[in-house]
């Protein structure tokens, strides 16, 4: 903080505001550009995914957000981590979530943002880590799929006339192998499973890995609770990264939350976030929200099954008890 923060420098710019004169004679040499070219105040990647799509127009479709301010929407990124960006016009102060900070994604509206450190990263751990994973290259590359547009086929295969979520009725994941950041925000917090057995097949693999992407969908319904808790008025997911292509990843979002999740028409809704900030440097549009309005669009809309809303109901109240459980087993370890 000495000498008025020159260490940082005191000047502060909302995302996509012009920064100096433009790209300099060294860096356009490097580039292959021409010098001058606006270049925009910028976001950490995930901010610039949220701006990427959470304003597009909704015009048109059938969704709860239709009609309302931004506010009601909230942004999930989500690929090795995930994030969950909601915005607010007065600052909301939501206990184990970052934030609020003023302009930080959205100018002129505040940002909080929830988070799980490990998503995509935890389904890579548990798939590869199971003794069934080299069976599952082989059937996977055997028929040209990607091992978790296998999986999500053998679901299919194994779950007869159930809904394919029902399969994990007696098997419970809680989610945070890396600690919990969103709304617990305790490091020390551990992964658990309830419900394993002897298998070892490629059946017991594709459980597993059902129950962990359930126990995601759980954590970000029990993120999005938190603020809807303490002020936050949500009732749309907007979904991007390398997990929202991933079918059953959406679907269980949706069906977990009660929630439509509305997938962008570009899927690197990150880059798209990028281009928005560049072209209000380059002043074609009034304002960033115009930007996000005109140069996002809407893709895909996946719609939740409210027909299993009380089964998923029975798995969130088991999740939670998962969390109250393991801090009951540490207090019982730490009275030694």
């Amino acid at each position: 903080m000495a000498n008025n923060y020159t260490k940082i420098g005191n000047e502060v710019l909302t995302p996509g505001v012009p920064v100096g004169n433009g790209l300099t004679a060294e860096a356009a040499r490097d580039l292959g550009l021409s010098k001058g070219i606006p270049v925009a105040a910028s976001l950490i990647d995930a901010h610039a995914g949220g701006i990427g799509m959470i304003g597009a127009n909704v015009n048109g479709y059938n969704l709860p957000c239709k009609n309302q301010p931004i506010t009601s929407r909230i942004a999930v990124i989500c690929g090795t981590s995930s994030c969950h960006m909601g915005i607010s016009k007065i600052p909301v102060f939501v206990p184990g979530v970052w934030g609020p900070y003023y302009s930080a994604m959205v100018p002129g509206l505040w940002l909080n943002e929830g988070g799980q450190s490990a998503t995509g990263k935890l389904i890579d751990h548990v798939v590869q880590g199971h003794t069934a994973f080299p069976e599952l290259q082989t059937k996977s590359a055997a028929s040209a799929q990607s091992i978790y547009t296998y999986l999500n086929g053998h679901l299919d295969l194994i779950r007869k006339s159930l809904p394919v979520g029902f399969l994990t009725v007696d098997l419970h994941v809680w989610p945070d192998f890396h600690g919990n950041r969103s709304p617990l925000a305790d490091v020390t917090l551990k992964g658990m499973v309830v419900g394993l057995t002897l298998s070892q097949g490629l059946d017991d693999l594709a459980l597993i890995y059902l129950a962990t992407i359930q126990a995601i969908a759980l954590g970000t319904r029990h993120i999005v609770e938190t603020m809807q808790g303490a002020g936050h008025s949500v009732n749309t997911l907007f979904m991007c990264g390398g997990l929202s292509k991933n079918p059953l990843f959406v679907q269980m979002h949706a069906d977990i939350t009660g929630m439509p999740v509305v997938l962008a028409q570009e899927v690197e809704s990150v880059v798209v976030g990028a281009a928005i900030l560049g072209a209000c440097a380059s002043k074609d549009f009034a304002s960033l929200q115009d930007a996000m309005e005109k140069m996002g669009r809407v893709g895909r809309i996946v719609l939740p099954n409210h027909k299993d809303k009380r089964f998923y109901d029975k798995k969130y109240e088991v999740f939670l008890k998962l969390v109250e459980h393991q801090r009951q087993y540490k207090a019982i370890m730490q009275s030694l």
